[in-house]
């Protein structure tokens, strides 16, 4: 089979030859500027890393803390568990979400799962152990990721086929998410590579226009959440992190498109309005996504510019905090952008 285009030049052909999806470099020049202002921030550090994943484990034991503490293995298990069941949380209808409900707060969306997995772990199920949830049932799963109404979490068959299958992979490796990674180093890239190899859930890949092109969505996402975990635990840190770029979902698409950096064909933004659901690698869903890629990879061009120019300092800003920005301020905005039509497909890579 054909070798795929890395993700980032995957970004680039899909921005080349796109038809409904079109990076706008006014808006992209907004965007830098914007973020510019926030350069010193914690929103543009790793460190906001734990702004887009409040339940992510902590590395010390406080009492008044929503999170739980966890060692360094059994946090990156837990990333890895959620990692791999990271997809399609969007409601058939708004106005019946799944809900999940730990230590107070109910929770919607991505944030249910992160909230199931501790609320589990709490009750005394060994989700994160390998041996355990490579071998665990559907029905063991669906007690796990139970709501607290009637809807749901969707896709229980799935979710169960990649965590099992996820597992097995581990208990091959090493029996933990840390061995499993460190047969390459601190190397982000080639811990991506080694996902996807390894892990057929993880292979995020489409054809377009005649190209084999990849996003590997959720195995960037976890060697970013094991990054997050070891710079908030000052464990080391990883080289070729420059090498991720942003993971291709929903809500960042529309939260570019809202800042004027990405726009859609009227075509698009009616079929969207309309409801119509995108299947995973059809042309204007690789547009999409791939537009979003290639935008965020300029908007984080032209904001190393401005840091070069202005302070006259290298840029230590990536693709990756500039996901995790965007992630959390369409989380923030979300009213404000309910008139920006966001894509719905079903499937295992986001």
């Amino acid at each position: 089979m054909e070798t795929p285009l890395l993700p980032r030049e995957s970004g680039q052909f899909v921005a080349e030859h796109s038809r409904d999806v079109f990076v706008e470099e006014e808006g992209v020049r907004k965007v830098a500027e914007m973020l510019f202002t926030l350069r010193h921030s914690d929103d543009l550090k790793a460190s906001g890393w734990k702004n887009a994943n409040p339940l992510a484990p902590t590395s010390t034991s406080d009492q008044g803390s929503i999170t739980l503490y966890l060692s360094t293995p059994q946090a990156l298990n837990w990333v890895f568990v959620v990692d791999t069941m990271n997809f399609s949380f969007w409601p058939e209808q708004e106005s019946q979400q799944c809900e999940v409900t730990y230590k107070g707060t109910t929770y919607t969306g991505y944030m249910t799962l992160c909230a199931a997995i501790s609320r589990a772990m709490e009750e005394g199920i060994p989700i994160t152990d390998p041996k355990y949830f490579s071998k665990m049932s559907v029905e063991e799963l669906g007690h796990v990721l139970r709501s607290d109404n009637e809807t749901p979490m969707p896709m229980l068959t799935e979710r169960h086929q990649v965590l099992t299958e996820g597992g097995r992979v581990l208990l091959e490796n090493g029996g933990s998410f840390r061995s499993f990674i460190s047969q390459v180093g601190n190397d982000a890239r080639k811990m991506v590579e080694l996902i996807v190899k390894k892990i057929p859930s993880y292979r995020d890949e489409a054809m377009y226009e005649g190209k084999r092109i990849s996003f590997y969505k959720r195995a960037q996402i976890l060697v970013a959440d094991l990054w997050g975990i070891m710079e908030a635990r000052g464990e080391g840190d990883l080289i070729n992190m420059d090498w991720l770029t942003m993971f291709a979902d929903y809500r960042v698409p529309q939260a570019l498109a809202y800042l004027g950096a990405l726009r859609y064909s009227d075509t698009l933004k009616q079929t969207l309005r309309n409801g119509e659901l995108l299947f995973s690698g059809e042309r204007r869903e690789v547009e999409i996504r791939g537009c979003s890629v290639w935008c965020v990879e300029l908007i984080k061009d032209h904001l190393c510019k401005l840091v070069q120019e202005r302070d006259a300092q290298t840029c230590n800003i990536n693709a990756v905090i500039i996901d995790f920005y965007l992630w959390v301020y369409a989380k923030q905005h979300h009213k404000e952008m309910a008139h920006i039509p966001i894509h719905h497909t079903r499937c295992i890579y986001y």
